[in-house]
């Protein structure tokens, strides 16, 4: 990393040294353990669980504690929690520390989705100052004992009106976090649209040195990756939608931060075989037929660019076992390279739009009063 201009020494999160300064983001219904391991497997860094909800946590529900799961050489452990209450985040944080559930919690201040915002989480949350002050001091204090770092995710604000970037990363250095990460985006942004880099090197000016600053955004190649820790001087970078389909990215960001070649960029029969262990991994995760339902939105995240005959391509997108699967992969033409057309974005983008808020949630930034059934009774957020 000697080579990267503005990563001068490896990311460090509490006790845990993240080398390359790499971390897999939480998204839901795709970092389940299957998806973590297989991009454990190409490339180091932190790969995140999809976000549990505090509650759900608490309340010990069965999908959640499935949720939760980690193979037994994943290290360190990292799971994200949504809340919205303070006491129920501490009780949830505290549960993860006394049980051995993680090694390092990440609070979810991003998500842009209305179920979320209009209870007033996610994205919406950080315009509460004092509110979002005591759920981040809530989580810290329930971590602390325990040597359990926590990091916060957040967006720029909920619209271009309401900014809310620079006093959350502030508010979170003072009540002692352990690294802040920034979607260079509004919620009102979604996914659309360009991220705001030059808002992660506004944050990371704004935030004390001993605090990491990560940036997130628009990161589909690891080209990108280096060109965004060139412009902001953040301390690594968070990988989202750029990986879905695409493991071997990971691979690629590894040799770029480490000024090594690239690796060759896979064939068809390579990314074939990786699509083939993908779903073999969710079926030991989750039984082979809710498997073989998973894997296919994850297809054409995998053959996105390729030649593939739109009859092959709709016979995949229908798949209902893993045999039929690995027959279906099997007419495809191993030795196809790696397309152009395979590059850039990928995954959800949508249009921007306006962010559904609790009725007087933009009245008063310090009103601390936690929504009447803000706290989602399940995960999958």
């Amino acid at each position: 990393m000697d080579g990267v201009p503005g990563v001068s020494a490896p990311l460090r999160i509490g006790p845990f040294e993240v080398d390359p300064p790499v971390v897999l983001a939480p998204m839901a219904g795709i970092t389940n353990v299957a998806f973590r391991r297989l991009c454990r497997e190409h490339g180091a860094g932190l790969y995140v669980c999809e976000m549990i909800t505090s509650r759900a946590l608490v309340e010990r529900n069965p999908e959640t504690m499935h949720m939760i799961a980690f193979e037994v050489d994943e290290h360190p452990r990292s799971v994200q929690l949504y809340g919205v209450d303070p006491a129920t985040v501490g009780a949830a944080v505290r549960m993860v520390a006394e049980d051995n559930l993680a090694d390092h919690v990440d609070l979810n201040f991003g998500c842009p989705v209305p179920k979320v915002t209009r209870r007033g989480g996610g994205a919406a949350l950080p315009y509460k100052r004092k509110l979002f002050s005591e759920i981040v001091g809530a989580a810290v204090r329930a971590a602390e004992p325990h040597g359990i770092p926590v990091t916060i995710k957040f967006r720029i604000g909920i619209d271009d009106e309401h900014t809310t970037y620079l006093d959350a990363g502030r508010i979170a250095a003072d009540q002692g976090i352990a690294a802040v990460a920034l979607h260079a985006r509004t919620a009102a942004q979604r996914y659309s649209g360009q991220a705001d880099w030059a808002a992660i090197a506004k944050l990371r000016e704004a935030v004390p040195a001993a605090v990491p600053v990560l940036g997130n955004g628009d990161i589909f190649a690891a080209a990108d990756a280096l060109r965004m820790v060139r412009q902001t001087g953040c301390d690594g970078v968070v990988i989202g939608r750029g990986c879905l389909g695409r493991p071997w990215l990971f691979a690629e960001l590894e040799a770029a931060f480490r000024g090594l070649p690239a690796p060759r960029p896979p064939t068809l029969g390579r990314i074939a075989a990786t699509l083939s262990r993908h779903g073999q991994l969710m079926a030991e995760h989750i039984g082979e037929f809710k498997a073989s339902l998973e894997i296919r939105k994850h297809i054409a995240w995998y053959l996105r660019g390729f030649p593939v005959a739109g009859e092959l391509r709709r016979a995949l997108a229908m798949v209902s076992s893993l045999a039929e699967l690995d027959e279906l992969l099997s007419r495809l033409p191993a030795d196809v390279p790696y397309p152009p057309e395979a590059e850039g974005p990928r995954g959800r983008q949508g249009s921007p739009g306006k962010v559904v808020l609790p009725v007087g949630w933009l009245d008063d930034p310090d009103d601390r009063t936690v929504p009447a059934g803000a706290e989602l009774p399940h995960s999958g957020g």
